[in-house]
């Protein structure tokens, strides 16, 4: 019988996130770069002034409004930059660095450093559908100053290449790329929805290489090939349910938490709407030039990713898988064969965390998602049969 980890039962010890202090603009940065850069900032984030040295996460920016920001930056300054620059450059001082050098810090790759500094052994976290890892940035941070994070990021977000359409081949790709910098394992590894997904099949492969996985955590992940046709009342219901559960994470919130909360979903909800717009245009309009936007790239890595998930087959997995839920599920995810139990040949842990879908790794539950997750790794580090 699988355990089940309650939520008096998890260690609640968490890591302080880092903040960064708030200076004077440095002298050694261009200071039209920074003023043009400071006008796109404030006319997205909707905030004036905004100090050169503020955070982009701090001030409320999230990972679609990312794809408006750097939208725009392109424009302005022609350098065309991947999304995942805000975890190298996350204020416009550090941003206009890389402006003035006309160069990213780093050229596109899917392997992205999220917090590469730490004693512990790295953590490889794999993107959901919307195929960038900036979900990730906030659980990096409560996992602590000495936890490695890497993110694995959807090929075909910088608009120049086409996205995978098959599981197999995103996570062949993505096993390339962490073997460059950990040629041998054990290897954790990780992914929310559909990362999870994609954390299984590369588990896997590593497996077939002789390599061993000593973690498998899948943060709300489903066995995606067992969901039926879905009728117009099942869409009907599954809408319904999301609002209630949205309602259910605000009132499990302090003051503090519901404001942030309802700010970053309505934010979501809002920056939706040029990728939709995007993807109509692809469709009806193929010489267009937002053909090229960012907005149009990304909608085409949802929809790719989207499209794999459905497809995938997973097979029986030789080890542990490590099961992260919400306390309840959409109604459509509740079949039992939409779970792992009879894939995992060596069983599972569940960890059934205090929060409703859609809110594992948001404000203020991240926190508590980082603590488990941050157990999940020690005891697995402790099994012998990992090492």
């Amino acid at each position: 019988m699988t355990p089940k980890v309650a939520d008096n039962q998890v260690d609640t010890a968490f890591a302080s996130r880092s903040e960064r202090p708030i200076s004077t603009i440095a002298t050694d940065i261009d200071p039209e770069i920074v003023r043009k850069l400071t006008i796109i900032w404030q006319e997205l984030l909707g905030l004036a002034p905004i100090n050169p040295e503020q955070n982009y996460f701090d001030l409320g920016g999230d990972s679609l409004l990312a794809v408006k920001l750097f939208g725009q930056i392109e424009k302005t300054f022609n350098v065309e930059l991947p999304l995942a620059t805000l975890f190298e450059a996350p204020t416009i001082a550090e941003m206009a660095r890389l402006l003035a050098s006309r160069q990213p810090a780093s050229g596109w790759s899917s392997l992205v450093p999220i917090q590469p500094g730490g004693s512990r052994p790295k953590f490889f976290c794999l993107h959901g559908a919307g195929g960038n890892v900036l979900i990730y940035r906030e659980l990096a941070e409560y996992l602590g100053p000495d936890q490695p994070v890497f993110g694995l990021q959807s090929r075909g977000l910088d608009g120049n290449s086409p996205p995978h359409t098959r599981i197999e081949d995103m996570a062949q790709t993505y096993v390339q790329e962490i073997r460059r910098i950990q040629p041998f394992g054990p290897y954790y590894l990780g992914g929310y929805c559909l990362g999870g997904t994609i954390a299984y099949e590369m588990a896997q492969q590593l497996q077939s290489s002789g390599q061993k996985v000593a973690l498998l955590a899948l943060f709300d992940t489903m066995n995606w090939s067992r969901i039926e046709p879905l009728t117009i009342w099942d869409k009907a219901l599954h809408s319904t349910q999301r609002v209630i559960f949205h309602a259910a994470n605000v009132l499990r919130s302090d003051a503090k938490g519901k404001i942030k909360f309802l700010r970053e979903k309505i934010i979501a909800t809002r920056q939706r709407i040029p990728v939709w717009r995007g993807l109509m245009v692809g469709k009806f309009q193929r010489n267009s030039a937002d053909l090229k936007s960012k907005s149009l790239a990304l909608g085409k890595v949802w929809e790719a990713n989207h499209l794999a998930s459905m497809r995938y087959v997973p097979k029986p997995f030789d080890g542990v898988i490590t099961d992260f839920r919400p306390l309840k599920q959409y109604q459509l995810f509740k079949n039992p064969d939409l779970k792992w139990e009879q894939l995992a040949r060596e069983g599972q842990r569940v960890f059934v965390l205090p929060v409703y879908p859609g809110g594992m790794l948001v404000e203020p539950f991240v926190r508590r998602m980082a603590s488990v997750l941050r157990q999940a790794i020690d005891t697995a580090q402790q099994n012998p049969a990992s090492r």
